[in-house]
């Protein structure tokens, strides 16, 4: 996705800081990417601030400002919650969450002095319900979306917008893909099933099978996806979600009918104030408290007659 959108974005004539991840590229690749005075090929590692600080300066060095941020990295460990270590639960959420955080944290400063930008940060639909098979990965994603919803609160009055790109299963399309093939599990890395959840049809395999099937069947293209991304930076009004696929749609709005249910199923019950004494009825309380009134008047009105007999 983030490819195809830096390929869209320079089709159109914008100027584009393009971002590789330290660990898969090199310095050469990335400047030797695309040609052109309206290109910048660089690295960064998100979970580290000053290197997305390194990104930032850079950007403005070359071209002076920068109107949209989108921030396209993230990765995920498919495998089930038990399975998963705390290294590998650590690094989703130093990728994906640190890593929205510190791009946010380095360039808000710049835009709240430019009065103006934007962010459009690449969320999922697991940020919106959960994947069995993805669980600390749905977590980031929750995560990252709370996160922006707080933050656009804060930033209104800056004129600083967000939206949260949530694409469901897109098929990876790109023109060039025979030649600059992308990986076959993309940004998701398989954890070996331990015994309890190796059968074929567990749930805690649903991902990996979702994953799988996704590759050519997934009639949502990434290049059409990425052109509708463009257009949403250049939206007056963006939203704070935007669903990408019929896929995306349809599970969220499962989901939310879901919620929605399970509200009005629930709503009738309510929690009255605890009572003065455990185990006592709320019945009971009302009638004590009436009678102890009721005996608090007849000691007020004995007090009175013993003041006239005296």
């Amino acid at each position: 996705m983030g490819r195809s959108l830096v390929k869209c974005a320079m089709s159109r004539g914008e100027s584009v800081t393009s971002v590789g991840r330290t660990f898969e590229t090199t310095p050469k690749e990335m400047r030797d990417a695309t040609q052109g005075d309206n290109y910048l090929g660089t690295l960064c590692d998100v979970r580290v601030a000053e290197s997305v600080a390194g990104v930032i300066e850079s950007a403005l060095a070359r071209f002076g400002r920068i109107d949209v941020i989108a921030n396209c990295s993230g990765y995920g460990v498919i495998g089930a919650c038990e399975d998963q270590d705390e290294h590998e639960v650590r690094n989703q959420f130093e990728t994906n969450y640190m890593g929205t955080l510190n791009i946010i944290q380095a360039s808000l400063p710049y835009f709240r002095k430019q009065n103006g930008g934007r962010y459009l940060i690449f969320s999922s639909t697991s940020g919106a319900l959960g994947v069995p098979g993805l669980g600390p990965y749905c977590a980031t994603k929750y995560a990252v979306e709370g996160l922006i919803e707080a933050m656009l609160y804060e930033t209104d009055s800056f004129n600083v917008k967000a939206t949260l790109v949530e694409p469901g299963l897109v098929r990876r399309d790109e023109p060039d893909s025979l030649v600059n093939p992308l990986p076959t599990w993309g940004h998701f890395l398989i954890k070996p099933a331990s015994e309890p959840y190796a059968q074929a049809t567990s749930p805690a395999l649903h991902a990996k099978r979702m994953v799988q099937w996704l590759g050519d069947r997934q009639p949502t293209s990434a290049v059409k996806c990425a052109e509708l991304v463009w257009q949403l930076a250049h939206c007056s009004y963006p939203p704070l979600r935007l669903l990408l696929g019929s896929y995306a749609i349809e599970s969220i709005r499962d989901r939310l009918r879901s919620v929605t249910e399970e509200l009005e199923d629930w709503k009738h019950l309510n929690f009255p104030s605890a009572p003065d004494q455990v185990g006592e009825e709320p019945e009971a309380r009302s009638r004590r408290l009436v009678t102890e009134q009721e005996v608090g008047d007849s000691d007020q009105d004995k007090g009175a007659a013993v003041l006239r007999n005296g």
